[in-house]
């Protein structure tokens, strides 16, 4: 484990990345963004034996901004403990009609991200799942079930948060035909 993480260099790292996952997404208003995030893995440990609310608050604080400038909606995914549902403004969950699910996460079960995020909302909520246009995975936490068809691979300048693998996918609409495709020669 890192010795004196920097959190002021967390928050940094927190905040490039989502600049970016949102410019190259094209992240708009009432979009919605998910990042699942490892607070162990910022400071160095293995997933789930490390996290901390000070790290979870220093990282938050660089995600939220990005995603909230632009009038989106940031959703945080718990850990497997809560079964990775997803934190976000109740205003979101009704917006896009989502299925709420009913627990508060605490450090031990949902994770510190998800905690931190639930305690900093006005009106926080649990979604079961949702379906992002983009988000960004700190230290490999699994987000792709809650992305949109088709996730596409985003390859980041910012490669860490801490010690924290990141990364990053976009989503574009399904490509139905178009120059690569072939079409049997008999139609029905």
């Amino acid at each position: 484990m890192q010795e004196e993480l920097d959190l002021t260099q967390v928050y940094q790292e927190a905040l490039r990345a989502m600049t970016e996952v949102c410019e190259r997404s094209g992240i708009e208003k009432g979009d919605i963004v998910v990042v699942g995030c490892s607070t162990s893995e910022i400071q160095g440990a293995r997933i789930g034996t490390a996290g901390t609310l000070e790290v979870a608050r220093a990282a938050l604080r660089g995600l939220m901004e990005p995603v909230q400038s632009r009038g989106a909606h940031l959703a945080v995914q718990c850990c497997e403990h809560l079964n990775r549902a997803l934190v976000l403004p109740r205003q979101a969950l009704r917006e896009q009609r989502l299925t709420e699910v009913c627990a508060e996460p605490w450090e031990h079960a949902g994770g510190s991200l998800a905690t931190a995020y639930y305690r900093a909302l006005e009106e926080p909520a649990l979604a079961e799942t949702i379906q992002a246009k983009a988000g960004l995975d700190i230290g490999d936490t699994l987000i792709g079930m809650h992305l949109q068809r088709v996730a596409v691979p985003l390859r980041l300048a910012q490669k860490t948060i801490g010690c924290a693998h990141l990364c990053a996918a976009m989503t574009r609409p399904a490509l139905i035909g178009g120059e690569r495709a072939r079409y049997p020669q008999k139609i029905r």
